[in-house]
């Protein structure tokens, strides 16, 4: 009996190759684009449709079925209005990894299986094991695009019904199959910037859902440098935008003095303030379930595409968990992920809740 898969189609590269993969390997492949986002400008609508022709002409292309469903009430429910909490307090989100586990991993997974699906499967650069009853979420082949770190909150369930086709394929490798296929997003460039906001101006797009409140810019004796034009548009290790110069090094942000309004900075991408030797993380998420025992070494990233680095796990107060490192990390954000690996495999891991 041949397995009905349900490919989410954004109009991008990696998605479309992926579908190639998937009629190639035999699977029943249904596409389906999600609408995330209600548009609220000219732009929004322009980059939506243009998504949608492509994911339209890639299915056309490939002879298989296009779906399109609006989940945009579950993103604000489950990730937008998140996204702004954070901010609120003065961290800086990842709204990635939440949309993967509530969206595409979720509601997506739902709508599939509810049609009829018996699986799922994304462009995203991973892999998936299964062994002994458990489910493993790996690396991808290309370390360079690799995408665990936005994946490791997604659960057994989710990661039991899932496809990644891209596992073994580098970028070049992907865009040469879209070549050879005739597919017109070969050579598109790859999306940037926040999901739902895309490549347009980060501040002008916050400040429609949050008050700015400008404050004074410091240094950490507490010489007044300058005026921030409000605490949520700038996170640690931040050096454009500040609106301040002289002569010297540049200056970058170095933290945040939420109760006073404050914006701290240093001159110097290299000043010790913007390093720290250790974190604590809450709000873990353990692929496999269950936590690992601790005191624990592994490696560990706190941001996409880091180089992995030498760790300690252990236990802290109040069921969050202490990562000490090797090697001092610079600019570690509270609100960003730490996602911890063992060679090949993504264990899960936690938010950052504030540097030590």
């Amino acid at each position: 009996m041949t397995i009905s898969v349900f490919l989410g189609l954004s109009g991008g590269v990696d998605s479309a190759v992926a579908a190639v993969l998937l009629k190639q390997r035999g699977y029943d492949v249904t596409a389906v684009f999600m609408k995330n986002w209600e548009e609220d400008d000219d732009e929004d609508y322009c980059a939506a449709a243009e998504d949608l022709a492509i994911a339209e002409e890639v299915a056309r292309i490939l002879d298989i079925p296009l779906l399109s469903v609006n989940f945009a009430s579950e993103y604000w429910d489950r990730v937008f209005e998140h996204f702004l909490r954070e901010y609120r307090a003065g961290r800086t989100p990842n709204p990635d990894v939440l949309c993967n586990r509530e969206i595409k991993f979720k509601a997506f997974l739902d709508y599939a299986l509810a049609q009829g699906a018996d699986k799922i499967a994304t462009g995203h650069y991973a892999d998936v094991h299964q062994c002994h009853g458990s489910v493993y979420l790996g690396k991808a082949a290309d370390q360079d695009k690799d995408q665990t770190y936005f994946l490791y909150a997604i659960g057994q369930y989710a990661l039991a019904h899932s496809l990644f086709p891209l596992a073994t394929l580098t970028k070049p490798e992907v865009r040469e199959l879209a070549r050879k296929h005739n597919l017109p997003n070969y050579n598109r460039k790859d999306s940037t910037g926040i999901c739902f906001i895309g490549e347009r101006r980060f501040r002008e797009f916050l400040s429609r859902y949050l008050p700015a409140q400008p404050g004074e810019i410091k240094q950490l004796d507490g010489a007044v440098v300058g005026q921030h034009q409000g605490l949520m548009y700038y996170t640690i290790g931040q050096r454009q935008g500040l609106g301040i110069g002289g002569p010297g090094e540049p200056w970058f942000v170095v933290g945040k003095d939420l109760d006073n309004n404050v914006l701290l900075v240093v001159k110097g991408k290299d000043h010790p303030g913007l390093y720290h030797s250790s974190l604590i993380a809450d709000e873990l998420h353990w692929i496999s379930t269950t936590a690992p025992s601790l005191p624990l070494s592994c490696t560990a990233r706190i941001r996409h595409r880091q180089e992995e680095q030498k760790c300690h796990l252990s236990a802290f107060d109040d069921g969050k968990l202490k990562v000490d490192f090797e090697q001092p990390q610079r600019a570690i954000a509270a609100g960003q992920s730490v996602v911890f690996y063992q060679k090949d495999l993504c264990l899960g891991g936690g938010v950052i809740y504030r540097a030590v």
